[in-house]
């Protein structure tokens, strides 16, 4: 080998080939480090035209500020993603390097549409269920209930988007929304009144059972001004409570009325 000169050669280039890089890379890692690059500004931004409502700096600084680590160059723009991601309220986060000391961050909030379930939680518009400051939800308005089977935010949301249409004839509109582990559903009306609708049987039959109601409604209210609940799981009839006074479902059999005997006088 020492008697060939190519490979000698070949040898020396390698080695010098990778003294340059390793020189190279020091002196990179070495600028990187100078203070001038240390992160001196984070700014927060909106995604969107809207403002950022619930999201303020002291909880952001409380969640997420404090666990960026590195500079310009070092800091994981991932981990800094997620970092704001768990910060509540905050839906998505994006994350760039402005040159030659600063992080853009663009946050979208959550869009609160109504409480999920009986655990604090809330639903966005979206049909995504997070956690968040309940009083800070209902600091304009009353919030609709919603209630189901882990993973069903997003059917309960197109659910009540549809019940909304399909009870505007009658200018009520659902206030909670609940489906059950069985898939049945209730809603409750902004009047007070319980509606069960039950599973459904075919794609047709909820919009069937409220069609049902619609129309026989007006009569309803005329008699029985005070209705508490309806159930509309009967295929030709249904049943009702107002004040007390529960009404059989059309063609059922009325349950005898039990007296128990009076009591020996001894």
């Amino acid at each position: 080998m020492w008697q060939d000169a190519k490979a000698l050669n070949a040898t020396a280039s390698g080695i010098f080939a990778l003294t340059l890089l390793a020189c190279i890379a020091a002196g990179v890692w070495w600028v990187s480090q100078r203070p001038m690059f240390n992160l001196r500004t984070i700014r927060i931004e909106s995604i969107g035209s809207d403002d950022l409502r619930h999201v303020n700096h002291l909880t952001l600084r409380n969640n997420a500020l404090g666990k960026i680590k590195g500079n310009f160059f070092t800091t994981n723009l991932d981990a800094v993603r997620q970092a704001f991601e768990t910060v509540p309220w905050v839906r998505r986060a994006t994350v760039r390097r402005e040159w030659p000391d600063q992080l853009i961050v663009a946050l979208e909030e959550h869009e609160v549409l109504g409480t999920w379930g009986e655990d604090g939680r809330l639903l966005s518009t979206k049909g995504e269920s997070f956690t968040a400051n309940l009083a800070e939800a209902e600091e304009d308005h009353a919030l609709p209930e919603f209630e189901g089977p882990e993973g069903s935010e997003r059917e309960v949301l197109s659910r009540y988007d549809e019940l909304r249409a399909w009870f505007a004839p009658l200018k009520l509109l659902p206030q909670a929304l609940s489906l059950s582990s069985r898939y049945a559903w209730t809603v409750r009306l902004d009047n007070g009144m319980s509606v069960a609708l039950g599973r459904e049987q075919t794609s047709t039959t909820l919009k069937e059972r409220v069609d049902r109601l619609v129309g026989i409604y007006p009569q309803l209210v005329g008699h029985l001004p005070n209705i508490d609940t309806i159930d509309m799981r009967y295929q030709n009839g249904l049943a009702l409570s107002a004040q007390g006074l529960k009404i059989p479902a059309e063609g059922a059999k009325p349950k005898p009325i039990v007296k128990k005997p009076a009591p020996k006088h001894t």
